[in-house]
């Protein structure tokens, strides 16, 4: 069953383009046929040529961002984009919320859906949607927002896994708390699932981990995609019956966003370290599952060298990448979820018998748990004490949101916030 990635703003283009080269690299790698193919049909379609194109739509109000990952793409040798697969406009939306919401969205709402329409024709079965964005600035979030709302409306029996982006705590725009109250607020109301990647974290893994010292926003989305290719390779899940699972994207948001009030997930993945370091490291099984099992429990996203005491109370669920098929160690514990949770539901394993990405052995974590919880708290902190203050309203006011919207919101997410507090043993 076929994925179609929407790709939206800056943020959503660079990522999604990043994301594609890794599962293209993936499926291409010799001796792997039967995992190519399932690769490849979810992911890819094939030309009349042969050539690979990438099941997705580009969306952004500007079209630079747009242009560069096309021809990078095109100039890889390996995949493409398709060439009427994008739209882009000559004015941006000024990194406000509402200005891509409620002008640039339903304006070119007509010819977004047409692209998409045209990509979901190409598909054999549609299995779901993959929109890509940042919620700091004002397309990715704004109209990332409203494409998703369509796609729900227009394609209600696809599953829509929103991949968002989560600007650093120091500030990138002075209006991003604002942008990403309104975007979660309003996503939570239509996505199945939000997986949510943090730029303080991967920032961290490439400064600590992979020791790079002039971190750039392409050392950044690669980290990203790494990541998100450990989850979206194909995998034999527990339903799967020996085979690569059809839909387990599908599988996957139905076991860990099954309830309404929680669907914000998180990614941990080990190992990550420089390239030039994997030739000379070994790793073992015990070793790496015993530091993943810490990272949940402590509510770290990468390798550290202390762990806290505190549980995190959570279902999760475990892609395991790896040429060997062995028991994940300590992911059984009863004490590690909350207790109306039945152990046997709250944890499933995935298992590919192929390395991934250079990695001979490689553990991958997706997680709906208590992870998010503090930098969701943050970010609502700050939106209100800015509100409170009025500080920027009349910006969006003048674009159709109104004081009663931002309060909706607020609302919203103080119930998220107070749903992820309770979960108790």
């Amino acid at each position: 069953m076929s994925v179609v990635t929407v790709q939206l703003g800056q943020c959503g283009n660079q990522v999604g383009r990043e994301l594609f080269d890794v599962m293209c690299s993936d499926a291409q790698d010799a001796g792997r046929k039967t995992h190519s193919t399932a690769g490849w049909e979810r992911f890819f379609r094939q030309t009349t040529q042969g050539d690979l194109e990438a099941r997705a739509v580009l969306v952004d109000m500007e079209p630079k961002v747009i242009n560069h990952s096309m021809s990078r793409a095109a100039k890889s040798g390996r995949w493409r984009y398709g060439e009427t697969s994008h739209f882009s406009q000559k004015q941006g939306s000024g990194n406000n919320w509402a200005n891509g919401y409620c002008v640039h969205g339903p304006g070119h709402r007509d010819a977004v859906e047409d692209l998409v329409r045209r990509e979901v024709e190409h598909c054999d079965m549609l299995a779901g949607f993959i929109p890509m964005m940042s919620v700091a600035g004002g397309t990715g979030s704004g109209v990332g927002t409203f494409v998703t709302q369509c796609l729900r409306d227009i394609y209600p029996s696809a599953f829509v896994l929103n991949h968002l982006t989560w600007p650093y705590g120091t500030g990138e725009v002075i209006v991003q708390n604002y942008n990403s109250v309104l975007t979660l607020a309003h996503l939570y109301q239509m996505s199945d699932a939000i997986l949510v990647h943090e730029n303080d974290i991967v920032h961290r893994i490439c400064s600590q981990l992979l020791k790079i010292k002039q971190i750039s926003f392409s050392d950044m989305n690669r980290v990203i995609a790494h990541q998100l290719g450990g989850v979206l390779q194909p995998a034999l899940t527990p339903d799967s019956c020996g085979a690569y699972s059809r839909n387990p994207l599908g599988e996957l948001v139905g076991a860990l966003a099954c309830h309404p009030e929680y669907k914000l997930l998180s990614v941990s993945t080990i190992p990550q370290m420089a390239s030039s370091s994997i030739a000379f490291s070994t790793f073992s099984w015990p070793a790496l599952l015993k530091h993943l099992r810490q990272m949940l429990i402590s509510n770290t996203k990468m390798e550290e060298g202390k762990f806290g005491p505190k549980s995190p109370k959570k279902d999760f669920w475990l892609v395991h990448t790896s040429i060997l098929f062995l028991a994940p160690c300590g992911f059984g514990d009863s004490a590690i979820y909350t207790s109306w949770l039945p152990p046997d539901e709250a944890f499933s394993l995935w298992k590919s018998p192929v390395p991934f990405n250079k990695y001979e052995k490689s553990a991958t974590l997706v997680s709906n748990s208590q992870a998010l919880l503090r930098p969701l708290d943050d970010m609502v902190r700050k939106a209100w004490n800015m509100f409170a203050s009025r500080a920027y309203i009349h910006q969006y006011v003048k674009f159709g949101i109104s004081e009663e919207d931002f309060l909706d919101s607020f609302t919203s997410l103080e119930q998220v916030i107070s749903s992820y507090t309770q979960l108790q043993c």
